[in-house]
């Protein structure tokens, strides 16, 4: 995992100008991601680049026909968005409407000059045509499988994993 966040911190240094990239963290996983990818930018930098985290909870398309409660967790952007490069960072990327409801959280913070897209894992399925600048794996699956990531800040592992859906006939 870290040698291909490691990529991606390059593919990002050396597609914009690094003063004005900001990272933004979908909650949970793509949040942690995106604390390591400012790291290790950081490193290549020599300075800091901004990071912030977006809840999308009741962004979603289908929070009213869900039967839980969404989990909310706060959203965080401490700097302004506007003409700025604006990483979202999530760790698999399936159907897009994730990242669709990101990118209309987002612009409630302002007008980005562009948004780019970092996941850990792409398994394809789109349903929306939201395609990923930075991809760390290309796994294809059927849409009966379900790609799991595990990180040590939240799950005390380092781990993509690929399981059955419970329930689910192939």
């Amino acid at each position: 995992m870290r040698r291909t966040l490691v990529r991606i911190a390059h593919e990002i240094v050396e597609n914009n100008n690094p003063d004005d990239v900001a990272l933004v963290g979908i909650h949970r996983r793509g949040a942690v991601l995106a604390q390591r990818l400012k790291r290790l930018l950081g490193d290549l930098l020599e300075h800091d680049v901004p990071l912030g985290e977006l809840d999308i909870s009741f962004y979603r398309d289908d929070v009213g026909s869900r039967p839980e409660a969404p989990v909310v967790h706060s959203s965080r952007l401490d700097f302004g968005v506007d003409g700025r490069t604006i990483v979202i960072v999530d760790d698999v990327l399936y159907t897009g409407r994730t990242v669709r409801a990101a990118i209309e959280a987002l612009f409630d913070y302002g007008r980005p000059a562009k948004v780019q897209l970092a996941v850990l894992a792409d398994r394809g399925h789109r349903e929306l045509p939201i395609r990923p600048d930075y991809v760390g794996k290309n796994l294809p699956t059927a849409r009966s499988e379900r790609v799991n990531v595990c990180v040590e800040e939240l799950d005390d592992v380092d781990e993509v994993t690929i399981t059955q859906l419970s329930g689910v006939i192939a």
